[in-house]
């Protein structure tokens, strides 16, 4: 006897790619989305009640082998470089089998908290574990290494990375950690493997400094820890241009961060739909940076995924916090266009186009949000309130 499908209804519908429904229902079979739509549902359903029903969350960026910080490496307002000493001195002892137990419990957190697909940066070797929870997991690769020996040592054990994992992508790591030189060899692995590619850009005003003069506080942390090279830097004359086109080489690249690029940076980044702007809103407070440029990223038309970055930098690894915090802080952004950063943006710059979303062919991944809204406004008031819940049962 053929299985009969399953059929939900609730008083909201979220699809995230089209209009909220306000009482709607949706059809799953064999772990998939077979249709959805207003009103009363074709036959008899199981009501949800008071809840509005969304796609599964995406974090596309994050690094699981922090997952084992107990608190935030350093305090609110430290600088980028000084941060960046402290992780290093912090992480030191860490091993293959201690930074591979911390992604586990990372991706328990971001289980258990709704996320179903991770950008995650990854210092190989580690492992992942069989049982993923559900989460589906991008692992990209990090090299580092301002040196050509140590950009070659870490581009072998990335080669090596993207061997054994189907769905992984490289990512030199910083403009202020790697060579141009080992940069276009992470470029041409991206593209002879067809791979993502993702880099963490324009994170600090002290890294302009870096790019542009060669001096300022990062220029004296590299010296202090042995790594100086007075034939890197500064860049040539608009280090983030030129670098936004260098990074446009690749089949689909992600700017982590990108909290201090300007104005004719993101028009220069508006140019090319292949890359991804992923912007981390609780890290960037912890900085306590300037206001992010994401209204007018937007504005512009560039995508802008959300993601935790790590327990280094931030209190946990729920991405719906993150919306929360851009619903309660960010007023001048679309309510709709958080949303969407933290579903469908995501999966569109992780090259996925079965989660994120609600419609016919999309995997039934799905969470759900208490509310008894009556208008799409009070909607995103019980968002910014109340905790996204996983919808259990209903992947198999």
């Amino acid at each position: 006897m053929k299985r009969q499908s399953q059929m939900l209804s609730a008083r909201w519908i979220v699809p995230v790619t089209s209009e909220p429904i306000h009482g709607g229902w949706l059809e799953i079979d064999g772990g998939q989305v077979v249709d959805f739509g207003p009103g009363a549902a074709p036959r008899s359903a199981h009501d949800l009640g008071d809840v509005a029903v969304l796609p599964g969350l995406v974090n596309a960026h994050t690094h699981l082998e922090f997952s084992d910080c107990s608190e935030m490496v350093g305090f609110p307002g430290i600088s980028l470089p000084e941060w960046i000493g402290q992780v290093v001195s912090t992480r030191r002892a860490t091993d293959e089998a201690s930074r591979s137990e911390a992604i586990e419990c990372g991706m328990r957190e971001c289980a258990r908290t709704g996320t179903c697909l991770v950008g995650e940066i990854a210092t190989p070797p580690c492992h992942y574990p069989s049982e993923t929870n559900g989460i589906d997991l991008i692992s990209f690769a990090e090299v580092l290494g301002l040196t050509s020996e140590r950009g070659t040592e870490r581009l072998d054990v990335a080669k090596a990375h993207l061997g054994l994992q189907a769905c992984s992508g490289v990512s030199p790591h910083a403009p202020y950690s790697i060579s141009r030189e080992t940069l276009d060899r992470c470029l041409q692995l991206a593209n002879v493997t067809n791979r993502l590619l993702a880099m963490h850009v324009a994170e600090s005003p002290y890294e302009r400094e870096l790019l542009q003069t060669g001096a300022g506080p990062f220029a004296e942390a590299l010296k202090s820890m042995g790594v100086w090279r007075d034939d890197l830097f500064p860049w040539p004359t608009d280090p983030f241009l030129w670098l936004i086109e260098k990074l446009a080489q690749a089949p689909r690249s992600l700017l982590i961060h990108a909290n201090d690029l300007n104005d004719a940076e993101i028009a220069k980044l508006s140019e090319y739909p292949q890359m991804t702007v992923v912007y981390c809103p609780r890290t960037h407070h912890f900085f306590q940076y300037e206001p992010h440029p994401v209204a007018t990223m937007l504005l512009h038309g560039v995508r802008v995924a959300l993601g935790t970055d790590s327990r280094a930098s931030n209190p946990d690894l729920n991405l719906w916090r993150e919306a929360q915090f851009l619903w309660q802080h960010r007023v001048d952004l679309a309510p709709q266009s958080v949303l969407r950063m933290a579903t469908w943006s995501g999966s569109e710059a992780l090259g996925r186009n079965d989660v994120g979303c609600i419609r016919p062919g999309c995997l039934a991944k799905l969470g759900f949000v208490r509310s008894s809204a009556s208008t799409e406004e009070e909607l995103f008031r019980d968002f910014a309130a109340h905790d996204y819940v996983p919808l259990g049962g209903l992947n198999s």
